[in-house]
């Protein structure tokens, strides 16, 4: 029987140019394979006992066949990687050979345009990815981080301080805007304080006489007693000796001893003697009428209130002097505060505050303030304040806590208008006690006090307008604060600041900024974030930042009102100092101290004064902070003169003295950092504040503000 092998030569896989595929699932190799290994078997099988060393053969040919097919197949793989391997490294090389010789550029461009590219353009920026540091204009790495800078990239809006953001990605950033204003803006103080009993109603019962305490009427702390009410019942030989002699003294009449005495001159003696020793008229006159002395007597209760002491007990003996009861009024409680110095300085007698009690949430209670400590503590760097309240119903117990919140003006004022005080009278040391008329306080006793006398106005004040925006449009990072303002749809511009008082909501604008701008409120991180990848100025670096809008201060066109007399002299001496401080700058030198306390406090008249237009009081109140700040090195002057210079020429468009009427110049530099420089001369030759001798007749004449047909006398030149 023949015996067939089905095996199949161990051939590697993998060639299917050579072999092909049968239904079976084998290749037409190995099926041919396969006969001619069936057909040796078979040829041979009748042998297969008796000629082991034939089929030995043929197992070695099948060997050699396989062995054979093997390595064809291994030689020719070789080959086939060997030439894809090199033609792909030639290529690699060849690129490499025509970049460097610049024939093929990566954009696409020419060799000359891929050498500039490398180089790089002088206006290049180059940015820390962590932004730690400022901008740099050489490549390397941070000094902060160490990270790899990067050139500075994005869609800059061409000018340097300003970028632009498409209306999708706005809307993907969440980028939101607002608008400043001018209005008033006040200041929420708030702080914790405690409920204290009202010293000028405490009452200390002690003991007029030795004796001991019989009777305790008022036996436990916490009772409420009404004045007259008997609290104790003392025994006392000395009082009995001393009632004895006074009715003694009523019966006698004529001389006593050798002395001629008037018998109502004795009785009054010995009168006074039971007073001093703790008896009240009541109780001498009821003397008067039984005529029997006794040695008990009741110890009564000199006003209404509660026994918040009780330092004896029944069957004690008491010494003279010794403290038996304390009686305190607790209509009336006051509120301990604790104040920051500059939070107590906003605040005035007679100053409506609201608390909160710890265990009455949600109940508001109102008080005056009653006085303001004088001194700061040196230890907790407070100052205290104490508030009067009233507690009719008494709800308030002394020693509770409580949050106070009192609404003081943002900014500073020298006088403030509240309407439950305005032409009212007000007691000095109660300020529950606000009368129409003058009189007596019915508490102390002291004459009541105008309240115009404590910095409080008769009649409503011009409102305090500043210019104020949104809290969160600030961006504040150490002295430097900026804001984003919308100059156009989509285009937000850097804008340097200068920040004053800031309520929960909303912050004063000092300068820097107008009235009716956009600005960012939201998103604004993200702006200042595309500003330094575009290599401008951010709040990292806001040196280079517009400081106020570019050009000159555009005035506009009024017909200014003519001021007279006290107030026409107020404001022409406030400008001549002006003038003065304008002549010593432009000399290099600083702001003269005689001339510039003269601008402040002319100032400060002039914004105190009903003649003068509320505008014009507005503008007063600017140049007045502002030039607070000028008594320091000449750059400091120069930085807040311009802001002076700006309120002063706008106030001027709204009023003018009889001199300033007749002789005005309004001039610009443009060469001053952050937007240019304005500023104002009588007349004469242009000599700059601002650059001093460096660029002394740098600027332009914007305008001459004198008014035609003023008839005043001229001034002489003030600039030689």
């Amino acid at each position: 029987m023949t015996k067939q092998n089905n095996a199949k030569p161990d051939v590697p896989s993998g060639e299917p140019e050579e072999r092909e595929t049968t239904t079976n699932g084998t290749t037409t190799a190995d099926a041919q394979q396969a006969d001619s290994v069936a057909e040796t078997h078979s040829s041979s099988a009748a042998a297969v006992t008796t000629e082991p060393k034939a089929e030995q053969a043929t197992g070695t040919a099948k060997s050699a066949v396989v062995e054979a097919t093997g390595s064809k197949w291994l030689i020719r793989t070789a080959v086939q990687s060997f030439a894809v391997v090199a033609v792909v490294g030639a290529s690699f090389f060849l690129m490499g050979l025509a970049q460097r010789t610049g024939w093929l550029t990566a954009g696409g461009g020419s060799s000359a345009e891929s050498a500039t590219a490398s180089e790089g353009s002088p206006d290049t920026r180059y940015i820390c990815p962590m932004m730690c540091t400022p901008p740099s204009t050489e490549p390397g790495r941070c000094p902060v981080c160490a990270m790899e800078l990067v050139e500075a990239t994005g869609d800059s809006g061409g000018d340097g301080k300003s970028v632009s953001i498409e209306p999708a990605a706005r809307r993907l950033v969440g980028i939101q805007t607002g608008m400043s204003k001018m209005g008033e803006l006040n200041r929420t103080i708030r702080t914790i304080g405690t409920i204290q009993f009202d010293e000028s109603r405490l009452s200390t019962i002690s003991a007029y006489i030795d004796g001991r305490l019989e009777k305790m009427f008022a036996n436990y702390v916490g009772v409420k007693v009404n004045q007259g009410d008997d609290l104790a019942l003392i025994y006392s030989p000395q009082l009995f000796t001393a009632q004895t002699e006074f009715i003694t003294s009523l019966e006698r009449k004529g001389k006593v001893g050798r002395f001629q005495i008037d018998s109502g001159d004795l009785s009054q003696v010995a009168r006074d003697n039971l007073s001093e020793l703790g008896m009240t008229d009541q109780q001498i006159d009821e003397l008067v009428k039984s005529g029997k002395p006794e040695s008990r007597i009741h110890i009564k209760s000199p006003q209404s209130g509660t026994v918040i002491e009780k330092a004896a007990v029944e069957g004690d003996y008491v010494k003279t002097g010794q403290k038996i009861f304390q009686v305190a009024d607790l209509s009336t409680v006051w509120l301990m505060l604790d104040l920051f110095p500059d939070d107590a300085a906003a605040i005035r007698f007679g100053q409506q505050i609201e608390a909160e009690i710890e265990s009455k949430p949600g109940e508001v209670f109102t008080g005056r303030v009653a006085f303001i400590d004088p001194t700061v503590n040196p230890k907790t760097r407070t100052v205290q304040v104490r508030v009067e309240i009233l507690n009719f119903d008494g709800q308030l117990r002394p020693g509770d806590y409580a949050t106070a919140t009192v609404t003081v003006p943002a900014v500073p004022a020298a006088r403030v208008y509240d309407p439950a005080l305005a032409s009212k009278f007000i007691s000095p040391m109660h300020p529950q006690v606000i009368r129409d008329a003058p009189g007596d306080c019915p508490l102390c006793g002291m004459p009541l006090v105008p309240t115009s006398e404590l910095g409080y106005s008769d009649e409503p004040l011009p409102e305090q307008r500043v210019v104020t925006v949104p809290r969160d449009a600030v961006l504040m990072a150490g002295q430097h604060s900026v804001i984003y303002v919308e100059t156009e749809p989509g285009r937000f511009e850097i804008r340097r600041v200068t920040v004053g008082p800031m309520s929960k909501q909303e912050a004063v604008i000092v300068e820097g900024l107008n009235a009716g701008e956009t600005v960012a409120t939201g998103g604004n991180f993200l702006i200042d974030s595309q500003m330094q990848l575009a290599g401008n100025p951010s709040l990292l670096d806001p040196s280079k930042a517009t400081e106020f809008p570019p050009g000159p201060l555009e005035l506009p066109n009024t017909s200014p009102q003519l001021l007279a007399g006290a107030v026409g002299n107020a404001f022409d001496t406030t400008y001549a100092a002006y003038f003065d401080i304008q002549c010593a700058m432009a000399a290099d030198q600083t702001p003269p101290p005689v001339a510039l306390n003269q601008m402040i406090s002319g100032l400060q008249e002039l914004e105190m004064s009903a003649e003068v237009p509320d505008e014009a009081q507005r503008r007063f109140a600017a140049a007045r902070r502002a030039a607070s700040r000028m008594d320091g090195s000449l750059e400091t002057a120069r930085e807040s003169y311009r802001t002076v210079s700006r309120a002063l020429l706008l106030a001027a468009t709204v009023a003018r003295g009889p001199k300033t009427a007749a002789k005005l110049v309004h001039l610009y530099c443009p060469m001053v950092p952050g937007g240019g420089g304005d500023w104002m001369q009588p007349e004469g030759e242009l000599a700059n504040p601002y650059w001093g001798s460096e660029m002394l007749r740098c600027g332009e004449e914007v305008r001459n503000l004198s008014i035609a047909d003023a008839e005043v006398p001229s001034i002489s030149n003030r600039i030689e």
